[in-house]
């Protein structure tokens, strides 16, 4: 018989199986499958060795060197195994030439993309802006792809993006980066942004010094040019260095912006020239090197010099007045029309002057042949025969004859252009002389107060294409102006004129409108116009003009922390008093007449007031305190003033109609003010301090109705 050692049984044999059975049925089965095997332990013969005593027959098996090794669940895999069955090497090539080469069984490769914000995508997107920019000058293009960017609470790093690119450039960049920001200022990016953007740059001072040696200086001139063009305020220096150490490059940048440039005399003459400028400084060098090339051209006849003369300008948008200056060339020297013509036809056709600047220069030498007749008798006709030759050859385009033949303009009759030549003259003798009765006196003579609106027009326009110094004297003039002359209504008036050319006045003023705002509002502060009538302006203009928007910028500067004082010496004259410390000091200086008695004293006093255009104040208030106190003396006071020519015949005229139309309430608290009000007036008109067309009493017009009524 046969030894069954080393065989199982049938028992075990049926156990073995149910076992197997289990065990494929419950490996995938989260769970694990130990615990559900029937709970049977299994011998397996071994031959007379001891039995090995468990359950996983399937998941251990035994090393040649009797150790236990633990397969792979399904059995994959294990060292000195084959894998499990279809397994396929993680490592092996997919042959691309077999045959049978299917794409998908590539393995899958995981790529990492960058997740980017709102934020980068508008640091990635000004970079353009900039240098588009520096390339061309289009300071509304920068404005425009900046304003369609959106993103309003990051303008911050617009600013710092752009100082610190033109801090690595030339000059020519840094003035045009203050430019800019002059452009940019309340109107696309706020006050709040531009200041949070230096304050960025004073953080990265450390930074840009690795690159640019000098980057302090150069930093500390942005900060005092932007203080000097108001884009911050003079109170930006303190809280800055109340943020940095003393010991840092950003407190050396603070410093340096205030002592060595906003502390020295004519400071703000020295910073807006330090790159070449101002706006108003470079138009002026631009419209220069223009007339000489043009000069040069007509000499030599060397189109590609000239050509080259005016790329090297650097000033595409500007273009205009190159085509208006050599029309005028070829009115004045006829024999050079030829070459001018040529000129301007080899410019547009190498795309070096573009179409739209190329019509800008005719509009504009359009609107000025009333003008240049006056020099050239025959301007008109030389324009006209001009037009049609340019069209045809290609180099103009056909529209601007519609486009001119639609244009509005004023009046044009042989009396108002008598006017605008003779007031043109007044205004100029006026800035050389700085004597406003005689200006005054001419204006009488003329007797046209109707079109006193055209001579507010041609004051500003004039001054603001002149210096500082004409634009403080155009001011004080309007100042002396109203209610002598000019009534309120004049005035809104001839500010609405203005406004409705400030898109022309830009052509030859590149910062008119911010000029023009800056008039409106010191108008306000001198007491020439009331915030209302800035209501009333913009309701006059078109929705959404230049004009509109200078409105909405004479109310924001006027809304501004001190801006009384800051508008006052807009123009680096004035005082730089507040209108209600201009009374004040007066109030004093009278106050110490009474006490003291000295008239060179008090003279000297109201003379150093720098304030002309106001001693109507002064005679209102010695006419109010003597009243009170009743002290006649005073009126000794306004004979020397008379008599030296420091209180005009204007201005007492004016200070006697203030207090006529207070009388009523004077009465209030000087129960005879009408009288001794009355006895004021008869002293004065026996000294000749008033004009003969004043009158008393609660009936009488004022003296602008009743000059206007002595000119008619």
């Amino acid at each position: 018989m046969a030894s069954n050692e080393g065989f199982l049984t049938e028992d075990q044999r049926e156990l073995l199986k149910i076992a197997s059975q289990n065990a494929d049925v419950l490996s995938s089965s989260p769970k694990s499958p130990t615990s559900l095997l029937p709970e049977h332990q299994i011998k397996v013969s071994t031959g007379g060795k001891a039995p090995t005593v468990g359950f996983a027959v399937r998941h251990v098996r035994r090393s040649h060197s009797g150790k236990l090794i633990r397969v792979k669940k399904d059995g994959a895999g294990g060292k000195g195994t084959w894998g499990k069955l279809l397994d396929t090497d993680d490592g092996s090539h997919v042959d691309r030439n077999d045959p049978n080469y299917d794409s998908g069984e590539e393995p899958y490769q995981l790529v990492g993309a960058t997740i980017t914000t709102l934020f980068d995508d508008f640091k990635k997107a000004v970079i353009p802006i900039i240098e588009e920019y520096f390339n061309t000058g289009e300071v509304e293009v920068a404005a425009s792809d900046l304003r369609d960017l959106g993103s309003y609470e990051y303008h911050h790093y617009f600013v710092k993006r752009l100082v610190s690119m033109a801090m690595d450039r030339h000059d020519k960049e840094k003035e045009m980066a203050s430019v800019l920001f002059s452009a940019l200022y309340a109107d696309v990016i706020s006050s709040d942004q531009i200041s949070q953007g230096f304050i960025m740059l004073l953080e990265s001072v450390d930074d840009l010094a690795l690159d640019i040696l000098d980057a302090v200086d150069v930093l500390a001139l942005f900060i005092a040019r932007a203080v000097v063009d108001d884009i911050l305020p003079p109170a930006f220096l303190t809280r800055a260095m109340k943020k940095f150490p003393e010991s840092s490059k950003a407190f050396q940048v603070v410093q340096t912006a205030e002592k060595s440039y906003l502390s020295a005399p004519h400071h703000a003459e020295l910073v807006e020239r330090r790159w070449g400028g101002t706006t108003h400084v470079t138009v002026e060098e631009v419209k220069k090197k223009i007339a000489d090339l043009l000069r040069e051209y007509t000499e030599s006849g060397d189109t590609a010099e000239a050509c080259r003369c005016i790329r090297e300008l650097g000033v595409s948008f500007f273009h205009h007045e190159v085509v208006k200056r050599a029309l005028i060339v070829a009115m004045e020297i006829r024999p050079a029309e030829p070459l001018v013509l040529k000129l301007l036809k080899e410019a547009a056709d190498e795309g070096l002057i573009s179409s739209s600047q190329m019509a800008k220069g005719f509009c504009r030498l359009a609107e000025s042949l009333d003008d240049l007749s006056l020099d050239i008798p025959t301007a008109k006709s030389i324009f006209e025969e001009m037009v049609p030759v340019a069209i045809a050859k290609g180099w103009l385009d056909a529209s601007f004859l519609k486009s001119s033949e639609g244009e509005s303009r004023e009046v044009d009759n042989e009396k108002v252009r008598r006017y605008k030549e003779e007031i043109v003259t007044i205004i100029h003798e006026y800035f050389l002389s700085d004597d406003i009765p005689e200006l005054i006196r001419s204006l009488e003579d003329l007797a046209a107060s109707e079109f006193n609106p055209i001579f507010l027009k041609k004051l500003i326009t004039l001054a603001m294409d002149r210096k500082n110094r004409e634009k403080e004297m155009a001011s004080v003039l309007l100042s002396s102006l109203h209610t002598e002359i000019f009534t309120t209504e004049d005035i809104v008036n001839g500010f609405v004129m203005l406004l409705e050319s400030a898109e022309d006045t830009a052509l030859d003023i590149l910062d008119a409108s911010n000029e023009l705002a800056l008039f409106l509002a010191r108008a306000v502060i001198d007491d020439i116009l009331v915030p209302l009538n800035l209501e009333e302006i913009s309701s006059k203009l078109p929705a959404n003009c230049t004009g509109t928007e200078t409105a909405h910028m004479a109310r924001s500067l006027l809304s501004a922390r001190h801006a009384g004082e800051r508008i006052l010496r807009c123009w680096g004259g004035g005082t730089g008093w507040a209108v209600e410390d201009a009374k004040d000091k007066i109030t004093k200086l009278l106050e110490e007449y009474e006490t003291g008695g000295v008239v060179g004293e008090a003279c000297q006093c109201i003379r150093d007031l720098g304030m002309p255009f106001f001693n109507h104040e002064v005679v209102k208030k010695a006419l109010v305190m003597a009243m009170e106190k009743k002290n006649d003396h005073m009126l000794d006071l306004l004979q020397e003033c008379f008599g030296e020519g420091l209180i005009t015949i204007n201005q007492m005229t004016k200070g006697f109609a203030r207090i006529r139309d207070g009388l009523d309430d004077l009465a209030l608290d000087i129960p005879d003010a009408e009288d001794k009000f009355s006895f004021y007036v008869e002293h004065a008109k026996k000294n000749g301090w008033l004009l003969p067309s004043f009158a008393t009493g609660a009936g009488a017009t004022s003296p602008a109705v009743a000059v206007t009524e002595n000119l008619a």
